[in-house]
């Protein structure tokens, strides 16, 4: 299998940074091919504007997606863009890593994913959700929180974090054909001791060695909606 990790951390000896090395590890060590993005260390611009390009179609107004196309038409793509691209499509399985910042992802991360995920490469001409470009690939969230797990159950002060990871699971992963593997949640890690932190590495090398045995999120298929995208009723029963 062919495996992508994505980080984004500002501290390499960080939790984070120890679960992006124990995936190398883990992938590694079960002959796995294994390519990384450390965007912080990389020095990733996460801004999304012309700099995306080598050249342009329309010099005087800018519509990313008409860009994204041309660049995917003439093969325009910055280079750091393109980088990401290849590592993108190359993979069998991607895992994100990131701590959860003010209820989303990273602006390092997100601006990865805003400039990397390109229209007519990444997406578009009717290749969106299970009949998305990476249909058949896998993809999963690897993160840390500050509070602790009650706190976001459905009942609890910040809500239920899989709601709150679902716009990054099926508005980016899915979206884009990935079948989303269930995130993998470490809990306030900054908040346990040394020996929770250790046995919480072990749990997660455990999960990543069984990764083929891993179930995706179930989401409705493209066929399972009307002609006005809204789920026939048949299946909302």
């Amino acid at each position: 299998m062919k495996v992508l990790l994505v980080l984004a951390h500002p501290e390499e000896k960080s939790f984070n940074g120890a679960m992006f090395e124990a995936a190398k590890e883990i992938f590694s060590r079960d002959g796995h091919e294994v390519k990384t993005s450390d965007l912080y260390r990389m020095g990733f611009d996460p801004v999304s504007d012309r700099r995306n390009f080598k050249s342009v179609k329309d010099p005087q107004y800018f519509k990313q997606q008409v860009e994204e196309g041309h660049a995917t038409e003439s093969g325009t793509f910055a280079d750091d863009v393109e980088a990401e691209l290849k590592k993108l499509e190359w993979c069998d399985l991607l895992i994100l890593q990131f701590p959860l910042w003010w209820f989303s992802m990273p602006a390092i991360m997100k601006g990865w994913v805003d400039r990397v995920f390109a229209f007519k490469r990444v997406y578009g001409s009717g290749k969106w959700y299970d009949a998305g470009v990476f249909a058949g690939k896998k993809a999963m969230l690897s993160l840390t929180t500050g509070g602790g797990e009650a706190m976001y159950e459905p009942t609890g002060v910040n809500g239920d974090l899989h709601a709150i990871l679902y716009p990054i699971n099926h508005g980016m992963l899915r979206f884009v054909g990935f079948d989303v593997l269930p995130s993998f949640i470490s809990w306030s890690p900054a908040h346990r001791s040394a020996e929770d932190r250790a046995a919480e590495l072990e749990r997660y090398k455990e999960t990543l060695s069984q990764i083929d045995s891993l179930v995706p999120i179930k989401y409705p298929a493209l066929t399972d909606f009307d002609e006005h995208f809204k789920l026939k009723v048949q299946v909302t029963k």
